[in-house]
């Protein structure tokens, strides 16, 4: 297959980029070469005529994203409006990364593919926006992940929580994390590999969740996190209602697939996806 990943240098996008390369005809695209909130912009695609468009562009500041809802509904929900589009005039496949944030955090368990989606931040109603933007495109796989942590880390973000933890530590701060916030990991190296066995297997077009296996609280990940590298930081748990934020965050976002698993794929469990990617950073 000849697959265009849009944000290709990003956390995810580096990964999948390496990842698909194996078999396959990857074009990397990076913001320079694509902005995908112009349509004109994304008229490159038709010169590349690829037979996949993965988008992993976003703008995905949490708190920035209630003060700038223009500019993420253009980037969220109108890019993948223009990807999707131009997508099925040359007859690709769209492929959209999604969020846990498309739910509200009141089930109490782990959300599948079947549940109903309700955001509760400009972020979450702009990729829920982006889904329905897809799906304009009868080729597609809207695939959703969260808590993402990969080598390349988020350009955006500065890093990802795992560095900011480690860094933290080793710096002898004292670090408070919430432990009232449960989410489920996902190490980019392993979604990057379930999409490819999305794309290859063929699976039927619709919305799959791509998370490492199980859940945990940021607590209990930065306290994995020290447990593997060896580091013993001053760890105190905090509550969300402490922090000053002025997006809303669902408490429980936890995912879990009931797709994936009729087809044999079956993401590893979040420590042991989480050791690896301390072994590839070099950390343990």
């Amino acid at each position: 297959m000849r697959i265009a990943v849009i944000g290709s240098t990003g956390q995810l996008g580096t990964d999948l980029v390496k990842t698909l390369e194996t078999g396959h005809d990857v074009i990397g695209l990076t913001h320079s070469d694509i902005e995908v909130a112009d349509y004109d912009s994304c008229l490159i695609l038709k010169e590349h005529r690829p037979d996949v468009v993965i988008n992993t562009a976003a703008f995905h500041k949490t708190d920035q994203c209630e003060e700038e809802p223009l500019k993420t509904f253009s980037v969220n929900a109108v890019g993948a409006r223009n990807v999707a589009l131009i997508s099925k005039e040359i007859g690709a496949t769209s492929v959209f990364i999604s969020t846990d944030y498309v739910f509200d955090g009141s089930k109490k368990e782990p959300y599948t593919e079947d549940d109903a989606t309700f955001p509760i931040n400009t972020y979450g109603v702009s990729k829920l926006a982006a889904e329905h933007c897809t799906r304009q495109n009868p080729k597609h796989y809207i695939v959703r992940i969260a808590s993402v942590f990969g080598v390349a880390g988020a350009s955006g973000k500065g890093g990802n929580f795992v560095e900011t933890m480690i860094k933290k530590a080793k710096n002898n701060e004292s670090i408070g994390v919430v432990d009232d916030m449960w989410m489920s990991p996902t190490y980019t190296r392993d979604a990057a590999s379930i999409l490819k066995d999305i794309l290859e297997i063929q699976l039927p077009s619709g919305v799959y969740h791509a998370t490492n296996k199980g859940y945990c609280s940021w607590y209990h990940f930065a306290k994995a996190i020290f447990e593997f590298v060896g580091l013993t930081p001053v760890l105190n748990s905090t509550k969300i209602d402490s922090l000053t934020v002025r997006a809303r965050r669902p408490r429980f976002s936890a995912l879990r697939s009931t797709k994936l698993s009729r087809y044999n794929l079956e993401p590893r469990e979040w420590k042991e996806a989480l050791r690896a990617y301390l072994i590839e950073k070099g950390h343990i």
